[in-house]
């Protein structure tokens, strides 16, 4: 595969940050005249209406999602007048827009917050392209993604990172700072996008508003989210692929339960206000566009003959937890055969993929653990994590024997959620240290969210008693950079100096290599 040779145009990575971040601000005046497209509504702005950057994803080999969001006044609503407004778009084959292969226009409503999803189609596979948006005689910064390779083409490698969980009032965004300068093709989130409590004193910066629960509360807490100026260069440099977890709508729910006492009615209301606004701060296609409290978010992604991607939902469709949520004692229904993380539709179709893929690679990009830990160092007693799959303990044994049985080529799954780095060989029984190991792990930290070090120790202790687990550390936040080919897979743990500042320097804390045909990491 002859990759980022569009890229050759950027030789050092202060060329690319240059043209990912201050693209709008720099070459505004030159790219405003290349735009050919007149609009009839030549709409004004009472601010810069692309204040929450630009967007790319669900790399097709020939295609991409490009997003944006009018929004002069982010925080507020938007700031937008309730009418519709249009959108012009372009793709080009250069970072100057100058040889554009794509153009169009579509229309931002009030009914998604101004929001554009657009679905480029007719694109070549496997390379790199640039785009930007213009409404009324403002542009937007230029953004740069890339298509798949078409589904059986030999690649050779693969790169793309995986981040989770990126609560702003605990930290800046220092890991997307560094995240934007990697040499990527792709970039998985995993969830937590946001955070729906109410302000929290002890971080450096604070939520806009009460915990939120109405969609024009959803809509400013995605917008202040956006706003960062990390998290919009990383989401300029790459395409992304995105799935959600708990706190786009509320701690630890589960499809319609709430975590809180609040009514059924109200709850349905709640999730309802929370789908619609990820969908409109998301690169997503109109296959996911919600239906009210419903949204068509697992999906499946090839890349050529060396990865495909299965990307599931577990929090939409899961069952209760458990004896409650939580770190605590098992009870007897963590066995339940109808306790479910995916439902039985989304179960099926992931067993389906697996079993037809015929990829070097097979990725389950999910939310929570899942390999066993028992928190608990003491032999003989066992605490568990009952909102990871330790709660669902029949689901996750279908799964690992479908993996068993079935011998989907090298299935790793990635993960996040716990705001941790750990490593883990997923065994067929967890308890038996020699059981087999039909598959491999890695769960990332989160880009800002805390693990609370007063809890390291005691997971440190645990270690012993969990010989599946190969790595674990709270201490640091960062996210994963992994490098596939056809002979190993590599997951390098990046974490950042601080989030208590805004400027962080970045280190590799340690490495894991997979061969092909040996399930399991070591570490390099």
């Amino acid at each position: 595969m002859e990759r980022f040779h569009v890229d050759r145009l950027l030789s050092t990575k202060a060329q690319r940050r240059r043209f990912l971040i201050g693209a709008g601000a720099v070459t505004a005046g030159v790219i405003a005249s290349q735009w050919t497209h007149r609009v009839i509504a030549q709409p004004s702005f009472s601010a810069y209406p692309f204040s929450l950057g630009i967007a790319s994803g669900d790399p097709l080999p020939d295609g991409v999602v490009l997003w944006t969001r009018l929004a002069p006044d982010p925080l507020n609503g938007g700031g937008m007048p309730n009418v519709k407004v249009p959108v012009q778009w372009q793709v080009a084959l250069d970072e100057n827009m100058r040889q554009v292969v794509q153009r169009g226009k579509v229309i931002a409503t009030p009914e998604l917050a101004h929001s554009v999803h657009v679905d480029v189609r007719g694109l070549q596979p496997d390379r790199w392209y640039w785009y930007q948006f213009k409404a009324g005689n403002e542009v937007s910064p230029i953004g740069r993604t890339r298509t798949a390779p078409t589904r059986h083409a030999h690649v050779t490698q693969f790169r793309f990172g995986f981040v989770n969980c990126q609560d702003w009032q605990n930290g800046y965004y220092t890991a997307y700072q560094h995240l934007a300068q990697e040499d990527l093709d792709l970039v998985v989130h995993l969830g937590d996008y946001i955070y729906e409590y109410g302000p929290q004193p002890g971080g450096p910066r604070q939520h806009n508003s009460p915990e939120i629960v109405t969609l024009a509360d959803y809509r400013n807490r995605h917008a202040l989210y956006k706003t960062d100026p990390n998290l919009q260069a990383s989401h300029a440099a790459f395409p992304w692929i995105v799935t959600w977890d708990d706190h786009e709508v509320e701690n630890n729910y589960a499809s319609f339960i709430p975590e809180e006492n609040q009514s059924s009615e109200a709850f349905v209301t709640r999730r309802a206000n929370a789908y619609q606004a990820y969908y409109e701060h998301m690169p997503l296609r109109r296959s996911s566009l919600p239906q009210g409290p419903y949204l068509q978010l697992y999906r499946r992604f090839a890349f050529g003959n060396i990865a495909e991607f299965n990307v599931l939902d577990t929090r939409q469709y899961r069952t209760d937890q458990p004896c409650g949520d939580g770190i605590k004692v098992p009870c007897s229904e963590i066995f339940d055969p109808n306790a479910t993380m995916t439902g039985t539709e989304q179960e099926e179709w992931l067993f389906q993929g697996l079993s037809e893929s015929q990829a070097r690679w097979n990725v389950i990009a999910q939310q929570v653990m899942l390999a066993q830990y028992d928190f608990d160092p003491i032999p003989g007693q066992e605490v568990f994590n009952l909102d990871q799959w330790d709660g669902y303990v029949a689901a996750r044994n279908r799964l690992l024997q479908f993996i068993q049985q079935k011998r989907p080529s090298n299935p790793v799954v990635i993960a996040g959620d716990i705001h941790s780095s750990w490593v883990h060989d997923l065994k067929t029984d967890f308890s038996n240290p020699n059981s087999p190991t039909v598959g491999t792990e890695f769960v990332g930290t989160s880009i800002s969210s805390d693990f609370p070090e007063i809890f390291i120790p005691g997971v440190v202790a645990a270690l012993s008693d969990n010989p599946h687990t190969k790595f674990f550390d709270g201490k640091n936040r960062g996210y994963v950079r992994c490098h596939l080919t056809h002979a190993s897979w590599q997951s390098d743990y990046r974490a950042v100096s601080t989030i208590r500042e805004e400027n962080a320097t970045i280190s590799t804390l340690a490495s894991f290599v997979v061969q092909n045909g040996r399930p399991g990491a070591e570490r390099t």
